[in-house]
């Protein structure tokens, strides 16, 4: 087997304010392996929070590639890769970048989609996305959230934490009127206290509000679960809940869980965290980093087994280089084609 990397830039279409940072493009690493003519993709992203950047993306990818050469099949270098990860210390992005390339590849081979090697019996997994929406002013929050229910999105998620939480409240109010048949999901990033939180879940509740991540600051999930028993709507741990040790913690008391592949290590760990919480009460949310169809797609192949689904960060993208996934119409779908299904579009949206 051999393996390849290129590394791109993903300019958005407009920069997304959350409550710690606005981001106006991302750096990705695309990872290729090739065997016997066949190539299998996977990307890792660049993350200012996670700390990761694309040069040292690249030497990580670099180094977890180069155990695969002592398997002699793609399928066999899955099942030990994955193995290895378990044991291993490479970041979640990495080993979820590695992990993609190597199932797009084995799904190939066996001309199988990758819901398909995960469960021989399941449809093509399709579900309404979340469309993020940053912090802005109410006004043009509420322009953005009517142009989005025009284009058939049916789950709106807000991001909040402004300085004043009665900006988060009036945005809410001018986005419940202009898209009012809209789900809404509200995302935090973590900056209300406990306090705040418990003054402004009500309040969101009675504007119908579904749902609220991450709302206090990360490194306490005693204070998230005991804030989540009180709270009048679900408490989706999101920044508190990276990997399975943290959901085995969190199960149970918290209602939700967001699992992203970049931050848990990929579809093998999305999985093991989902049989964790099965039946504890604790649902499954799928969500991800702003990234390119590439990134998004494997875990729109695990679509069917999340009440929440917030898959559009090729959505955010002036120019998604890759296509596959849909989403445009508020809905991401796994492709029936094999592997990840997805494929490059012309190089003129990404910048090498």
């Amino acid at each position: 087997m051999k393996t390849s990397q290129r590394t791109v830039r993903l300019e958005l279409t407009e920069p997304l304010r959350i409550s710690r940072s606005t981001m106006s493009a991302r750096e990705a690493v695309w990872l290729t392996i090739e065997h016997e003519g066949l190539r299998g993709h996977g990307e890792a992203v660049s993350s200012v929070y996670y700390g990761l950047d694309a040069s040292g993306l690249a030497r990580l990818l670099h180094a977890e590639s180069a155990r695969l050469a002592r398997f002699g099949d793609p399928e066999t270098a899955l099942e030990g890769f994955r193995a290895g990860t378990r044991r291993g210390t490479a970041p979640p992005a990495v080993t979820a970048a590695v992990e993609s390339a190597l199932l797009d590849l084995v799904g190939k081979r066996a001309g199988a989609p990758v819901h398909r090697l995960l469960d021989p019996d399941a449809l093509a997994p399709s579900a309404p996305t979340a469309r993020t929406i940053g912090i802005t002013s109410p006004e043009r929050a509420a322009a953005h959230a009517a142009r989005l229910a025009r284009d058939g999105f049916s789950v709106l998620k807000l991001k909040a934490g402004a300085p004043d939480p009665a900006d988060d409240l009036a945005r809410v109010r001018a986005v419940r009127t202009a898209a009012p048949r809209a789900r809404l999901l509200l995302d935090p990033n973590g900056a209300w206290t406990v306090h705040a939180s418990e003054r402004l879940l009500p309040l969101l509740a009675e504007l119908g509000v579904e749902a609220v991540e991450q709302p206090v600051a990360p490194g306490d999930p005693e204070a998230l679960a005991k804030l989540a028993e009180r709270s009048p709507l679900p408490v989706i741990a999101d920044e508190d809940a990276v990997g399975l040790e943290d959901a085995r913690r969190l199960a149970g008391r918290v209602q939700g869980i967001n699992v992203k592949l970049a931050k848990c290590g990929g579809v093998g760990a999305a999985l093991r965290i989902a049989e964790l919480i099965a039946d504890t009460g604790t649902e499954l949310m799928l969500g991800c980093l702003t990234a390119s169809t590439l990134g998004i797609a494997p875990a729109v192949h695990l679509a069917d087994r999340a009440r929440w689904i917030d898959l559009d960060g090729h959505l955010l993208l002036a120019d998604d280089p890759w296509t596959g996934i849909g989403g445009t119409d508020g809905t991401v779908r796994a492709s029936r084609n094999p592997g990840l299904g997805v494929r490059e579009r012309d190089a003129a949206g990404a910048r090498a």
